[in-house]
C-alpha cells in the first residue's frame, strides 16, 4: 500500500465512564491495526469525568489479560481538542452517539461513528457490562470489539486502495 501506508490514523473510541467498553475497544483496536500493519494514535475517553484517572474496571483488565492484549489506561473526559485531533471518534451506543453529537463543534474535524456500524451485525450497540456481576458481559464486549475492530481496518484498507488507485489514473 504505497502512497498512504504512511498514514497515521488517529481513532478515539468513547464511552459512558471510560473504564470498560472503550479501553476494551482502544486496547483491542491498537493490538489488531498493529499486527496489520497500520499505523495508528489509539485513544480512549469518557463522556463524564466521574471516573477520571482511575484505571479500567479489573473485570476489563482480567479479560484483555486473559486474550494476552496489553491494556494500559487511565480514565479521561472527552475535551474539545479531541474532535480536532483524532480523524474517527466510535461510540458504543446509541446515547454515545447523541452525547457526542451534541459535544461535537460546529466545525469538528473528526468522523463521529458508532463502532457497531463495523460488526458482521451492522449498528449493534457494544455491550456495557458495568452493572454485570461477572464477566461475561466483558468477554462479549471484548469479541464485539474484535469484529468491529477487523471490519474497520478492512475500511480503513478498501478506502487506501480507493485513494491510490484514484491517484494512479490522474
Amino acid at each position: 500500500m504505497a502512497g498512504n501506508s504512511d498514514k497515521e490514523w488517529k481513532v478515539l473510541f468513547v464511552c459512558l465512564g471510560n473504564i470498560c467498553r472503550s479501553p476494551i475497544a482502544e486496547a483491542v483496536f491498537r493490538h489488531a491495526a498493529e499486527a496489520a500493519g497500520l499505523k495508528a494514535f489509539v485513544d480512549s475517553a469518557g463522556m463524564i469525568d466521574y471516573h477520571t484517572g482511575k484505571s479500567p474496571d479489573r473485570r476489563a483488565i482480567n479479560t484483555m489479560k486473559r486474550h494476552d492484549i496489553p491494556m494500559e489506561h487511565k480514565a479521561r473526559q472527552i475535551t474539545k481538542e479531541d474532535f480536532y485531533k483524532f480523524d474517527y471518534i466510535f461510540g458504543k451506543d446509541h446515547q454515545n452517539m447523541k452525547d457526542l453529537e451534541r459535544a461535537r463543534p460546529n466545525d469538528s474535524t473528526a468522523t463521529i461513528e458508532m463502532f457497531g456500524q463495523y460488526h458482521t451485525e451492522k449498528g449493534i450497540n457494544i455491550r456495557d457490562p458495568y452493572y454485570d456481576d461477572g464477566s461475561e458481559g466483558f468477554e462479549l464486549c471484548y469479541q464485539q470489539c474484535c469484529v468491529c475492530s477487523q471490519g474497520f481496518i478492512e475500511h480503513l484498507k478498501d478506502m487506501m486502495t480507493s485513494q491510490q488507485t484514484t491517484a494512479s489514473s490522474s
